[in-house]
């Protein structure tokens, strides 16, 4: 089954695959414990579907012509803790050594194509300079986030003190690997408003947690439903790349799903829960059983209250279609974007060169204030303005003025008059929870969901992940937090994956996002809510420096532009459980970080 498709439809299906010989003694997750062919009854009409078999695993050397081998280096070229992109001649391998061992995977992380090689080697896996992700220097495996795919393993051997690495050609060009996943055997007696599985949310913990219980062996049904009309896609691109079509950034063709039998309906809206009797209630009444629940529902954009707020081209980016329309209303006319915020400052950037005019309304002094610190967010202010952005702060829209029923002009509570052909809204967002409210799962004062570090909620077999939930950080002592990035969006969907399937795993991942703006990168590592020092090292006129951020005597995040890949290497650090003190950063020696790996 699987696939996309906006309202259920009747069918009959049958769907007969091999089951992964572990899966078998999981028949408690089965609401009826019996491991047979799910079948869809519809009008009382039989429809049998078989879907065609797709091998699970299979042999990267079992073709020939596929394989090339070549000498890459000398045993003693690399030192222990060295990793190195050799070329085997059809394409490119990094080869590390760790602990006096070769090993060889793919040199590009699958997620944006960052060179390895400039990354972080930390005891047993490399992590990604540009994003973070994490990946098992052994078995090529993506171990944290962001990105779905790991990275291909190819064969290392050492003959007369020379290093040979075997690959596969495909391998060696595409640069990356699906992991293995099984399919859906599932269940008689399944009709169509009945799954083991319910995901309600569609995008990376959805996603996420959808093809890590597959990864697992889950062999039973998932369904993801989705408000939205397209199936998961690259969010983080709609405010840095606005042109991008909804194609050109999902994050896994539609082929895919259907050939992991994940299926996904949209434009399906979740109106209540009932959790007595494990039933999702849709709006348009349609009504589903599930086993086991993710909630996963993400944020709503906050709107403006103002007066005229209703008029034609205001804009919230909440879609492919949204960005895209922006973008055609925006070329060589006049752009106020309101609010300072990460989405707000993106489309600044990416329409700077666009649109005639781009103003930018922020009722605090400085951008990004309380995430970087005011230091960091005037020098990025200054950025935009020698990019011709104009700031309006410490102000805020009164009023919508209109044309025609089109917008025309926004007018400031101080007083300013801007001229605006078009609106675009990035004041925060709120917790998409509001059908939960009589659902008896925990919801903190914020609308937030609750949950453990397994990221369970209150109520058996119902979880929670993203950016609607708060729960405990390990680095900062297991208090509870919002994370509202990409990065922890995807481990919270493993982990919720995991835990569905009684792995007691419980999530310490160290939190890691980033933002692109006129070509600059600021990553960002860490959580720094409450900080009360920032250390700077480098110059921020430049725009090369990276940014300490201590509470108490404590680094609790850190932030950097051009300095890869120190944000990276903070990342390990933290990860592996060490404090990094407020004296260590003061000094303007980082070799303790920039080193070959702890």
């Amino acid at each position: 089954m699987g696939g996309c498709f906006s309202k259920p439809k009747p069918v009959e299906v049958k769907i007969e695959v091999v089951i992964p010989e572990k899966e078998r003694s999981k028949e408690e997750m089965s609401p009826n414990g019996k491991a047979s062919p799910l079948i869809y009854k519809v009008n009382g009409t039989a429809r049998h579907y078989h879907l065609e078999e797709h091998p699970i695993a299979s042999n990267p050397y079992h073709n020939p012509k596929d394989v090339v081998e070549a000498s890459v280096c000398h045993v003693k070229d690399l030192e222990n803790g060295q990793m190195r992109e050799v070329d085997l001649g059809c394409g490119k391998a990094l080869l590390i050594k760790e602990s006096s061992e070769f090993h060889a995977v793919g040199h590009k992380c699958p997620h944006y194509g960052a060179p390895l090689v400039k990354g972080v080697l930390s005891k047993g896996r490399v992590r990604c300079p540009w994003h973070g992700a994490c990946f098992n220097i052994s078995t090529g495996d993506i171990e944290d986030f962001p990105g779905l795919d790991s990275l291909p393993r190819f064969q290392v051997k050492i003959e007369k003190e020379k290093v040979y690495i075997r690959a596969s050609k495909q391998a060696l060009q595409t640069q990356r690997r699906t992991k293995m996943m099984a399919k859906c055997i599932s269940l008689s007696n399944y009709n169509l408003s009945s799954t083991n599985v319910l995901i309600i949310g569609a995008g990376a913990a959805g996603l996420v947690c959808a093809e890590t219980l597959r990864q697992e062996g889950f062999s039973d049904r998932i369904v993801m439903c989705t408000m939205d009309r397209h199936l998961p896609y690259d969010r983080p691109k709609l405010s840095k790349s606005m042109d991008s079509h909804p194609e050109q950034i999902a994050l896994r063709p539609k082929e895919f799903f259907r050939t992991y039998d994940i299926e996904v309906l949209t434009e399906m809206q979740v109106a209540a829960v009932d959790i007595k009797n494990k039933t999702a209630v849709f709006k348009d009444g349609f009504k589903m059983e599930y086993n086991k629940l993710l909630i996963a529902t993400g944020n709503t954009p906050k709107a403006l209250s103002c007066k005229g707020k209703e008029v034609e081209n205001v804009f919230n980016i909440r879609t492919p279609e949204d960005a895209n329309r922006v973008v055609k209303l925006a070329t060589s006319k006049n752009v106020v974007i309101v609010g300072a915020s990460f989405l707000g400052m993106e489309v600044a950037a990416y329409l700077a060169e666009r649109a005639h005019s781009v103003s930018l309304v922020e009722l605090e002094e400085v951008p990004f204030k309380k995430f970087f610190g005011e230091r960091v967010g005037r020098a990025v202010m200054k950025m935009f303005e020698s990019n011709r952005v104009k700031f309006y702060m410490q102000t805020e829209v009164s009023e919508l003025r209109e044309q025609e029923g089109k917008l025309k002009e926004v007018v400031l509570k101080s007083g300013k008059v801007l001229r605006a052909d078009v609106c675009v809204v990035g004041i925060g967002a709120v917790p998409a929870t509001g059908f939960l409210k009589q659902s008896g799962i925990n919801i903190d004062s914020k609308g937030f969901i609750v949950v453990n570090k397994m990221m369970q909620t209150n109520i058996p077999g119902v979880f929670a992940a993203g950016d609607a939930v708060t729960f405990p950080l390990a680095l900062r002592n297991n208090k509870k937090v919002n994370v509202p990035h990409w990065q922890m969006a995807h481990m919270h969907g493993r982990i919720a994956a995991l835990n569905m399937l009684a792995h007691g795993m419980e999530i310490s991942t160290v939190p890691y996002l980033w933002t692109a703006m006129f070509g600059k990168s600021i990553r960002y590592a860490g959580h720094g809510e409450g900080f009360d020092d920032v250390v700077i090292q480098g110059d921020l006129d430049e725009l090369k420096f990276v940014a300490f951020y201590t509470k108490s005597d404590e680094v609790v995040a850190v932030a950097s532009m051009n300095y890869d890949p120190i944000v990276s290497k903070v990342a390990e650090v933290l990860a592996a459980g060490r404090t990094i003190r407020k004296r260590d950063v003061e000094t303007g020696d980082m070799s303790w970080l920039t080193g070959k790996g702890s």
